[in-house]
């Protein structure tokens, strides 16, 4: 479904009439108007995710002020598909129920998440900070067999030990007490583990901040290069489960 000939549809037809701020990089707020399928009012969600806590709910057929846009999970809405949130208040709505006169962003982005990586618990050798230093240095473009499958254990050995204790990303992230988990929040902080779900593994990277990740594998076998969650979700088809304190078994 083109989300763009939706929306503009909507503004030809009169069904929405609040105009966004339009451009490349949006320095300002802008304007939208949340528009249902159904006419139900639309839930406020406390993180960019459709498994985020609800915080309130905005009638259909509001005109609503977007503070910033971020990436959360994708939903199939009114206006198509996207992954883009707007920041409406206290919480999050997906712009696929908001009519802003564009498909893309209208609006900054967000500061993130004021949550932030912590090792307090984990007894893990290295800060988040070192571990986040260290994992840039590791950055490659060859094929290294040390890095073809092993997410897991890489993320482990940018911590300082030499592997995870868990037989694969998938159940590492069942392991880790609820505590340090963050599950569906796609604000990770710098040093923050993400972790995916799949039929297989599940696969896992280490954030590097401002939305980017250090991840082996998904621009070639064997590499160890920046990626997005949004392009481990859309190449290779996982799902995002959220992310979690810097925790690994093989010290409990």
């Amino acid at each position: 479904m083109n989300m763009g000939i939706l929306k503009r549809v909507a503004g030809v037809a009169g069904i929405a009439t609040a105009i966004a701020v339009v451009g490349a990089s949006p320095a300002f707020a802008a304007s939208g108007t949340v528009h249902t399928d159904s006419g139900a009012a639309l839930t406020v969600r406390a993180t960019p995710s459709t498994g985020g806590s609800a915080v309130g709910s905005i009638a259909d057929g509001t005109a609503v002020t977007i503070s910033c846009q971020t990436n959360g999970s994708t939903v199939d809405g009114k206006y198509g598909t996207s992954d883009i949130w707007d920041k409406v208040g206290n919480g999050y709505v997906s712009d696929a129920y908001v009519y802003t006169g564009s498909d893309g962003r209208v609006a900054p982005d967000c500061a993130g998440s004021t949550l932030t990586c912590s090792t307090a618990g984990t007894g893990d050798s290295k800060s988040c900070a070192q571990a986040v230093a260290y994992a840039k240095t590791r950055i490659h473009t060859n094929d290294l067999a040390s890095y073809e499958g092993w997410c897991d254990r890489i993320n482990a050995q940018n911590y300082g030990w030499t592997a995870s204790g868990s037989e694969t990303a998938y159940i590492h992230w069942t392991q880790i007490p609820a505590s340090f988990k963050h599950p569906g929040d796609y604000q990770v902080p710098a040093g923050g583990l993400a972790f995916f779900k799949s039929s297989g593994a599940g696969h896992t990277m280490i954030s590097i901040g401002g939305g980017k990740f250090l991840s082996n594998d998904i621009n070639g076998y064997g590499s160890y290069t920046e990626t997005t969650i949004a392009q481990i979700k859309s190449k290779w088809g996982q799902t995002y489960l959220g992310w979690s304190q810097p925790w690994f078994k093989v010290n409990h």
